[in-house]
């Protein structure tokens, strides 16, 4: 059954052309069918040179191209975002932050109307704090909470308050589970990940330019985090969830944690490990993606 992209938004519809201005892209100047009428996959994260490895990461795998092949940046025409494309797998850099990746969602989700994309999953892959987990290991999101653990996202439009679920598809997170089982390669979990407005005070660190609260507090509320089922905290997937539900997508987060906050606030690992670390969510997204394919 094809299941097309649904748009919360009659207004588009006495549109002559959209632009999307974030993109350097217009239904007026480009044929977004001819373009992407064949994406099935969007993987998005915050990096632009990471998009442009996974996209390079994902065309080996599918053998679609070689180590010497260069992928063009279809958004060459602005610095906001960057955006590659092999066979049926789009992959967006998103920046960071809730205000970054929704701005980029916006236009995601129309490119893909436009496009008259069908049956498309799209998944978040980035790194995150984890909460008592090996640094290393991978999270595939239950649930995306906020700083007080509610599975909610909560946004202000035309002065009102609006509070909308963040569920994320439990099919494609237990798909997912299996896919990383089968490659047996790092330790991946289930659970909730916290979404917090900023990287410091927001995700209770130490060691921000401004900080009013111990260490003891800290510890506490990081504790009652997991307690609450948090395994990880980022700064992009409630709205990456509430706003891929609303439109009728598949979606799944996958982020890998560099470090246990219940241990410290700093990265320290070296160079090359944290190198490997973020490769992790996309060995196990592109192995989903081949096996969806039929070619594993």
């Amino acid at each position: 059954r094809e299941n097309f992209i649904h748009l919360c938004n009659p207004h588009l519809e006495k549109m002559k052309e959209d632009i999307l201005y974030h993109f350097a892209l217009g239904t007026g100047t480009h044929d977004f069918p001819a373009l992407f009428g064949d994406v099935k996959f969007v993987c998005v994260g915050g990096s632009p040179s990471r998009m442009k490895a996974f996209i390079a990461y994902i065309a080996e795998e599918l053998g679609l191209g070689g180590p010497d092949c260069d992928y063009p940046n279809i958004c060459v025409g602005t610095d906001r975002y960057a955006m590659y494309k092999v066979g049926p797998v789009l992959s967006v850099s998103h920046g960071m932050g809730i205000p970054s990746i929704s701005i980029m969602l916006h236009e995601l989700i129309k490119l893909l109307h436009h496009a008259k994309c069908s049956n498309i999953t799209i998944i978040r892959i980035g790194t995150s704090g984890g909460i008592g987990l090996e640094p290393g290991s991978v999270v595939i999101t239950r649930q995306s909470v906020d700083a007080t653990f509610k599975p909610q996202f909560e946004q202000v439009i035309l002065g009102k308050t609006v509070i909308r679920s963040t569920n994320l598809d439990e099919e494609l997170a237990k798909e997912l589970m299996q896919c990383s089982q089968e490659i047996s390669q790092f330790n991946t979990v289930i659970g909730n990940t916290m979404c917090t407005l900023d990287f410091y005070e927001g995700q209770g660190r130490l060691d921000g330019a401004i900080c009013l609260y111990s260490e003891e507090e800290k510890l506490q509320y990081l504790k009652e985090a997991y307690d609450s089922g948090v395994r990880n905290i980022e700064m992009e997937s409630s709205v990456f969830a509430a706003m891929c539900s609303l439109s009728g997508v598949k979606a799944a987060v996958v982020c890998v944690t560099l470090l246990n906050r219940l241990e410290g606030d700093q990265i320290s690992s070296s160079h090359d490990v944290l190198v490997e670390y973020q490769q992790r969510p996309q060995k196990l997204v592109g192995y989903f993606i081949k096996k969806s394919l039929g070619k594993v």
